[in-house]
C-alpha cells in the first residue's frame, strides 16, 4: 500500500462516505424489510425493535438513539474521540434515514424476507466496520472487551443475541423469531465478507531446486517481495531454500507460471490468509 492511498483510507472524506452509504442501506433493510415483517435484528436496534413491537411506543429508530446514549459514554471514556465520532456518525445517519425511509420492500415469503433483510443489512454493517468507526449500539461494547480483556467480538454477539432471543420467543410470535435468528445469521456471514474481501490474500510456499531464480523473476515481473526459509529434506536429509510469498488472488496464476515455467518439479503450497498486515498490504486499523 503506498503512503498516499494509506492517508486515503484514513481521510475524513473516505471514513464519512463508507458511514454514510453503510447507513443508508442498513436504514433500508430494517425500515423497508424488517419492521413490515416484525424481525428481530441483532444487537441494541434488535432490543429497540422488540420493545417497539411488545408496547408499540415511538418507533425502533428513537430507542435504538435513547440506548445508544450510556454506549457512547462508554466509549468516550475507554476508546478514542476519533471512533466515537466516526461510530456517533454512524449511529445518528442510521437514525436519521431510518426516520426518511417511506416505503417497504414488499417479500410475501418470510424465508426470503429474512435472507435479503440479512444480506443487506450485513453489506451495510460491513461497510461501516470498513471505516475506523463502527454502528454504534453493541459494537462499542464489543470493542472495548476485545481490547481490554480479548474477548472476542462474535463471542460478545453470541451472548448477547442468545439472550435477545430467548426473551423474544416468550414475547412474539415463534416463526418470527426463526425468522429473525436466520436472517441475523446471514448478516453475520455477510459482515464477515465484506471485511475480508479487500484483505483475503493467499500464502504460498514454493519448495525448488531453483529458489534463487524464482524469486528473482516474482520480484522483477510482480514487483512483490519474498521471503527465503531454511529448510530441511525430511528424506535425504538435504538443506535447501523455500519461498513464502504473500500474494492477491488475480497474481496467483501468474506466480503458479512463473515456478513452474522455472522448475517443473517444484512444490507449490497455497492456504488461505483471512487478513495481511503491514508492509505493502493493509495498514493496521488504529481507532
Amino acid at each position: 500500500m503506498t503512503q498516499d492511498k494509506k492517508h486515503f483510507v484514513y481521510s475524513i472524506f473516505w471514513n464519512s462516505g463508507l458511514i454514510v452509504i453503510g447507513s443508508l442501506i442498513q436504514a433500508i433493510a430494517l425500515k423497508a424489510i424488517a419492521t413490515p415483517q416484525q424481525f428481530v435484528p441483532g444487537g441494541l436496534f434488535g432490543v429497540s425493535s422488540l420493545i417497539y413491537y411488545v408496547t408499540g411506543w415511538l418507533n425502533p429508530g428513537i430507542f435504538y438513539l435513547i440506548l445508544n446514549i450510556p454506549m457512547f459514554i462508554l466509549g468516550y471514556l475507554l476508546i478514542s474521540r476519533r471512533f466515537l465520532g466516526y461510530s456517533a456518525l454512524a449511529m445518528g445517519m442510521l437514525t436519521l434515514f431510518y426516520q426518511l425511509i417511506n416505503f417497504q420492500i414488499d417479500i410475501s415469503n418470510q424465508l426470503y424476507s429474512a435472507l435479503v433483510f440479512g444480506v443487506l443489512l450485513g453489506v451495510g454493517a460491513g461497510m461501516v466496520l470498513r471505516s475506523l468507526g463502527s454502528n454504534g449500539g453493541l459494537d462499542v461494547v464489543a470493542v472495548i472487551l476485545n481490547q481490554k480483556f480479548n474477548i472476542g467480538v462474535g463471542k460478545t454477539y453470541f451472548a448477547f443475541n442468545l439472550f435477545l432471543f430467548s426473551f423474544s420467543f416468550a414475547s412474539i410470535d415463534n416463526d418470527l423469531v426463526i425468522a429473525s435468528m436466520i436472517a441475523v445469521f446471514v448478516c453475520s456471514l455477510t459482515v464477515d465478507y465484506c471485511l475480508s474481501m479487500f484483505n483475503q490474500r493467499k500464502m504460498v510456499f514454493i519448495v525448488s531446486e531453483k529458489p534463487e531464480e524464482i524469486a528473482d523473476q516474482v520480484m522483477q515481473y510482480l514487483k512483490i517481495g519474498t521471503t527465503m526459509l531454511p529448510a530441511v529434506g525430511g528424506y535425504k536429509k538435504q538443506n535447501r531454500t523455500m519461498l513464502m510469498v504473500v500474494i492477491n488472488n488475480i497474481q496467483l496464476k501468474r506466480l503458479e507460471e512463473i515456478v513452474f515455467t522455472t522448475d517443473n518439479y517444484a512444490l507449490f503450497i497455497v492456504e488461505n490468509t483471512f487478513n495481511v498486515l503491514g508492509s505493502t498490504f493493509s495498514r493496521r486499523k488504529i481507532y
